[in-house]
């Protein structure tokens, strides 16, 4: 291994052949692999695992959030992507944001809810590349919300993060000047009033309803009719502006993936208004580097300040480009990459990083599914804010996601709010393939890092460890990270070297390298890893079809095999 940093797990590869699911929970792992073993693909078992982790980690994804996905059609070698975020409602509006008194977007008012996506998105999904039917894929996850199960480890410490905020506690400091009303609906992802201990059995039977709901009616069941009216009540009951007419006109979207081609692979992310774009610039940043051969503290150095160019220009350029136009062609060119190389100093963090203008031409779930065909889905599905917003459809068990607090409230600014726009997304699936020689065109990796703005800096980051220090999966999952302190300015664009949280794991020398450089070290240890994310990865062999996956230590999750 090429690095100077400690090899912290005893975690071993998964290897298989006919088909594998690697995400952050075991049982939602093996719900998608049970859809496999019955004749699914990487689409059905996608779903059906989506599907079980609203109900084994329903503090972090679920119906009530968004999704995003890569799929990877081994028939035609083709990659497309779902773009299953939501829109805000058609009433949103900046001045009654302000005229509240808030300077920022909310972060857990109604204001914050736009409209769910994610069964939408799963629904779109199967019908253009699955083989079976939400009915089929839901069934493992609606016998499990209805019987319970024990609730896993790291799970369950997230979970009591959010009793407060479920509850609506009195005390409950949220920083939004008004909260709503004391009438919360969060007990029912409760147990007398708290979260589940690790180990204690948990039912959802109202998220059992809703899944049954789903299961008969498709996706129109929580875009018209009843789920659709209280959802639009409760959110408006806390500020928000959602009608059922803005449930009705909610869609996915079918979009061309961007990709960025990096020493024999092409990584694939979604468009914006994904931040997947961050981890493309970077990746076209760093690729005139010979990171393999480099020192690790000049590797980490060049890869940190590429980062933090990336996200400036993500900052100021993500947004919905259905809405404000992005020069997305320019943007990741390798001739923009070569323009904004130039501000790499090897000697020196950099002190302020402007986004550049070129010319026109968490808390989240991921997963990654291979089957047995080679085709690949790399998904994630997410309410973004632990619980989201914390406000849970009454009688639904639903948890609605708070993604409208990424909007701007700068009028002029390409992610400004506005109706009917997507707000900047942190959720992003990764997936390599071959670009050289017999293979070409064959899949490499699915994979992904969940957690916020970690995530386009743990795909930089895995790409790096995959190719550059030849890593397996697993091996490439376990190596300490570091990650930018975020978001916005406090990504290190405006001051010398920024934050930058290292894990425990490097060696000191390294450290103190890159210190005298100018970056400022915040090291994180224990449970506060998280910060870090939690990755999944399945590496497929193209000459005979073996899958080597590895899963995060960092999550409760693994990667399960035939």
């Amino acid at each position: 291994m090429k690095v100077d940093a400690i090899f912290r797990s005893r975690r071993s590869n998964v290897l298989a052949t006919r088909g594998m699911v690697a995400t952050s929970q075991p049982l939602a792992a093996q719900a998608g692999l049970s859809i496999l073993q019955a004749g699914g693909n990487a689409a059905d078992a996608a779903i059906a695992t989506a599907a079980m982790l609203n109900v084994v980690e329903p503090i972090s994804t679920g119906v009530g959030g968004d999704c995003f996905a890569l799929y990877y059609d081994a028939r035609t070698a083709q990659v497309t992507a779902l773009n299953g975020s939501g829109r805000a409602p058609s009433a949103a509006s900046i001045q009654a944001i302000t005229e509240l008194g808030y300077a920022n977007m909310p972060t857990y008012t109604g204001h914050t809810v736009s409209i769910p996506g994610a069964v939408a998105g799963w629904s779109d999904l199967l019908e253009r590349h699955g083989r079976m039917t939400l009915a089929d894929v839901l069934q493992p996850a609606i016998w499990t919300a209805e019987h319970g199960y024990p609730v896993s480890e790291l799970i369950a410490l997230g979970w009591r993060t959010q009793e407060k905020k479920l509850r609506r506690d009195p005390d409950w400091q949220s920083g939004d000047i008004d909260n709503g009303p004391p009438q919360p609906s969060g007990h029912e992802l409760l147990i007398d009033g708290r979260a589940p201990r690790p180990g204690e059995l948990m039912r959802i039977p109202t998220l059992a309803e809703t899944l049954r709901g789903i299961a008969a009616e498709g996706k129109a069941y929580i875009y018209r009719g009843d789920f659709a009216h209280k959802l639009s009540e409760h959110v408006q009951r806390y500020g928000g502006w959602i009608t059922p007419e803005d449930m009705a006109a909610h869609t996915s979207t079918w979009d061309e993936p961007i990709s960025a081609d990096y020493h024999g692979v092409r990584l694939y992310e979604c468009p914006p208004n994904g931040q997947g774009l961050a981890a493309i610039l970077a990746l076209n940043l760093v690729a005139e580097y010979d990171l393999s051969t480099m020192p690790t503290a000049d590797r980490l150095h060049v890869l940190i300040e590429a980062m933090r160019l990336a996200f400036a220009d993500a900052q100021q350029w993500v947004c919905d480009p259905r809405v404000h136009a992005i020069p997305l062609g320019a943007l990741v060119s390798k001739e923009y990459a070569a323009q904004r190389r130039q501000r790499i100093d090897m000697q020196r963090a950099a002190r302020s990083v402007p986004y550049g203008a070129p010319m026109a031409g968490s808390d989240t779930v991921y997963l990654s599914v291979v089957d047995g065909e080679g085709n690949a889905c790399s998904f994630i599905n997410s309410l973004y804010m632990g619980t989201g917003s914390g406000l849970v459809v009454p009688g639904t068990g639903v948890s609605l996601q708070n993604r409208a607090n990424l909007f701007v409230l700068e009028p002029a600014h390409p992610n400004a709010l506005a109706p009917h726009k997507r707000p900047y997304q942190t959720i992003i699936p990764a997936l390599t393939v071959h670009i050289e020689g017999e293979h070409a065109g064959a899949l490499h990796a699915c994979f992904g890092v969940m957690g916020g703005y970690m995530q386009p800096q743990g795909h930089l980051q895995m790409v790096v460890n995959l190719i550059d220090l030849e890593m397996t999966p697993q091996q490439a999952l376990d190596m300490p990270r570091w990650a930018l302190a975020g978001p916005s300015a406090d990504l290190g664009a405006q001051e010398e070297g920024g934050l930058v949280q290292v894990e425990e794991g490097w060696d000191f020398g390294v450290l103190a390298d890159l210190a005298q450089r100018g970056h400022r070290l915040a090291p994180v240890t224990g449970f506060a890893r998280s910060a870090f994310g939690g990755g999944q990865i399945i590496v497929r062999n193209p000459i005979n079809g073996i899958l080597t996956g590895g899963s995060d230590p960092r999550k409760d999750g693994c990667a399960v095999g035939w």
